[in-house]
């Protein structure tokens, strides 16, 4: 039997909040290429535009690296995204469309591409799932997976801690809405991942939306490549420092982090406050794309920018004892020191 082990002791940082357990470590990776962000600009915010772009991106990332993306042996990618929030502020899906692009003209097949996102409504209403009234579909062809469905979790991978199920968090609760628990005692301690993404691909990329969140700080790509991404995470948000503490973890998992190439995000539209819940009124819109390995770096340079777009509002900045991308940092998945971030412009 496989498990997902626990990352160790973080009991000077976490304050005794969480039982020792086996350290996670992170993959090792080169120090210069985590803190390289790569830039390109949008002139709008259409397809062809997503397109021209993201190529860019991602022939610069190759080139980087010193070699090309090609089909490995299991010939599939999975794309993580976020439609949480709802319509307003989700995944963009002239980016998806343009990622989806991207790795066909490196040998990917069209259905060998897949989504995976969490609740069903919210994949419909942000249109990565047919509609049900005319049954189209922007993303025909390319499987979609709805972890809530419970199809996707292993009994033999996943994420133990003793926190039960029996807490409705902020936003977290409503995301479970309508999916029955028959989970037993022994259950409830644990988050299953969805293995999809870390067993069936060659890598995976993840595509996160960027909002403020009450409970974890930042809600971007540590967020929506862990409790987004995984089961009975509801429990996480009993204190303020479980659900950074799970986030922290799980990120650092092998497994995970072997097969999660990178993350590409959109300035399209993110939120300052208020949020997760989506409110057009906190809300602001540059006109850029970001790709970067190291997701603690991209979501401390948005921690920035919410920061100092609540400042200018009159709202005091993210709270300082909300450490989840410190946690991260101390299990070696990336770095928050922004003033290190090597921002590259393709264009």
């Amino acid at each position: 039997m496989t498990r997902l082990p626990l990352a160790a002791a973080l009991a000077a940082v976490l304050a005794a909040c969480w039982a020792p357990g086996v350290r996670a470590a992170a993959p090792d990776a080169p120090r210069a290429l985590d803190e390289t962000i790569w830039q390109a600009h949008l002139p709008s915010f259409g397809d062809a535009e997503y397109a021209v772009e993201v190529e860019r991106l991602v022939s610069a990332y190759e080139k980087s690296i010193g070699k090309p993306i090609v089909p490995g042996a299991k010939k599939k990618v999975g794309l993580k995204i976020y439609s949480d929030s709802g319509p307003g502020m989700a995944t963009p899906t002239a980016l998806v469309k343009a990622v989806i692009g991207s790795l066909e003209r490196r040998g990917y097949k069209h259905d060998a591409i897949f989504l995976v996102g969490l609740n069903q409504l919210r994949l419909r209403m942000t249109g990565f799932l047919p509609s049900l009234v005319s049954g189209d579909s922007p993303f025909q062809g390319n499987p979609v997976f709805v972890l809530e469905s419970n199809r996707y979790y292993d009994p033999v991978w996943f994420y133990d801690s003793p926190l039960p199920q029996r807490f409705d968090p902020i936003f977290a609760a409503h995301q479970t809405e309508g999916v029955p628990n028959t989970s037993t005692k022994e259950e409830d301690r644990k988050s299953f991942l969805a293995t999809p993404l870390f067993l069936e691909t060659d890598f995976w990329i993840n595509l996160p939306v960027y909002t403020d969140h009450q409970v974890l700080g930042v809600n971007g790509a540590l967020v929506n490549a862990t409790l987004w991404n995984a089961s009975n995470t509801a429990r996480f948000f009993r204190s303020p420092n479980t659900a950074p503490a799970a986030v922290a973890e799980m990120s650092a998992i092998p497994e995970l982090r072997e097969t999660w190439k990178f993350s590409i995000v959109s300035l399209e539209h993110y939120q300052f406050i208020g949020g997760p819940f989506f409110n057009s009124l906190y809300t602001r819109s540059e006109p850029l794309l970001w790709l970067g390995s190291d997701p603690v770096m991209l979501d401390s340079l948005m921690r920035a920018r919410i920061n100092a777009a609540r400042r200018k509002e009159g709202f005091e900045p993210i709270s300082e004892e909300i450490r989840t991308l410190e946690f991260a940092e101390t299990l070696g998945v990336g770095s928050t020191a922004i003033k290190n971030a090597r921002m590259v412009d393709v264009d």
